[in-house]
């Protein structure tokens, strides 16, 4: 069954074909370790600009933090200089990273009009180069993430794909929308059967994977050898448990109760406390308790209390009160 084939990457194998995907400003250390215990096959990092490693910003270093218990992880970076990008990869290479991802598919205007992220979509020769040059600096396995294309009238994915896999690199991450529609419509599954019947290399798709049922339609759709689930594992680090022991069996395992998601939240606050200190954790922290609570009970109110909380004193507090249980029970 080919959910149940072994996804390597390289010389990395990995225990599911389940990824958490890279998400600025919400994969750091902290939930990149709760979704590793809760069964992620490997996590991706926030992606790191690799002008600003090559300028010591002190904000990247923090990004780069590791922990030994989240491996296999995957480090991205972005930029558009194929030297710079190629150099900044030799300097890292030593920090305890099993993969070295890049970065083709990010939409955001900052990034694109830097002609960086999916911005590189459009310029194939360019994305070569600097592929080219990756594969060659790093020992590591090299692997891209992509999108389907600029916009509906440039859908280039198997284009870049084939130039991706001629570079060396390892695998391909496919987030099957374009950059116009940044993570609005639907994604087109198509261009991931497309991709994975056009390379030999593995092929993860990226896109609309909100439950253990979707990531084996996806599977089975597609052909693709992995499934990478971002948006949907906000708030929902159990997905990660859930799916692979779907793919793995069959079994839809029960959603947490009360008691397991306040003790979760409870452990992701005090790994935030632990790594950011309690002025950051606690800010933080209000995003990710939007995401854990959405749809309970009162949760409108609690959100809005969520961003008045100064201490982890009042945060704990709040997580007592939307999380009530006793004795073990909801």
């Amino acid at each position: 069954m080919k959910e149940n084939a072994r996804l390597v990457i390289g010389k990395v194998a990995l225990d599911n074909p389940v990824i958490l995907a890279p998400m600025a400003g919400v994969t750091d250390l902290p939930f990149r370790l709760l979704c590793k215990e809760q069964g992620a096959g490997m996590v991706c990092m926030e992606m790191v600009s690799a002008k600003a490693i090559y300028y010591h910003n002190k904000n990247t270093e923090e990004l780069m933090q590791i922990h030994p218990g989240e491996h296999p992880v995957s480090l991205q970076l972005f930029g558009s200089d194929p030297q710079i990008v190629a150099d900044m990869a030799r300097a890292i290479e030593e920090r305890p990273f099993d993969i070295l991802d890049f970065n083709m598919g990010c939409p955001v205007p900052k990034v694109v009009n830097n002609g960086e992220g999916s911005a590189l979509m459009q310029d194939p020769e360019l994305a070569k180069q600097l592929l080219g040059a990756l594969v060659k600096a790093v020992q590591k396995p090299v692997t891209v993430k992509i999108r389907i294309g600029f916009d509906e009238n440039h859908c280039n994915a198997v284009e870049i794909a084939k130039i991706a896999e001629s570079c060396g690199v390892a695998a391909i991450a496919l987030h099957a929308r374009t950059r116009a529609q940044y993570y609005s419509g639907k994604a087109d599954w198509e261009w991931i059967r497309r991709v994975k019947e056009t390379v030999r290399i593995p092929v993860i798709g990226n896109g609309d994977v909100d439950s253990p049922q979707s990531a084996a339609a996806m599977l089975r759709e597609t052909g693709c050898d992995g499934v990478m689930i971002g948006r949907a594992a906000q708030g929902n680090p159990w997905i990660f448990r859930e799916t692979a022991e779907y793919l793995k069996s069959g079994r839809l395992l029960p959603r947490p109760d009360n008691r397991e998601k306040r003790e979760t939240v409870l452990r992701h606050a005090a790994l935030q406390m632990q790594y950011k200190g309690e002025y950051t954790a606690v800010r933080e922290m209000r995003k990710h308790l939007a995401w854990y609570t959405a749809g309970m009970p009162h949760s409108a109110r609690f959100r809005q209390a969520i961003n008045t909380m100064e201490t982890m004193e009042e945060l704990f507090q709040g997580v007592d009160a939307i999380f009530p249980c006793k004795d073990g029970k909801e």
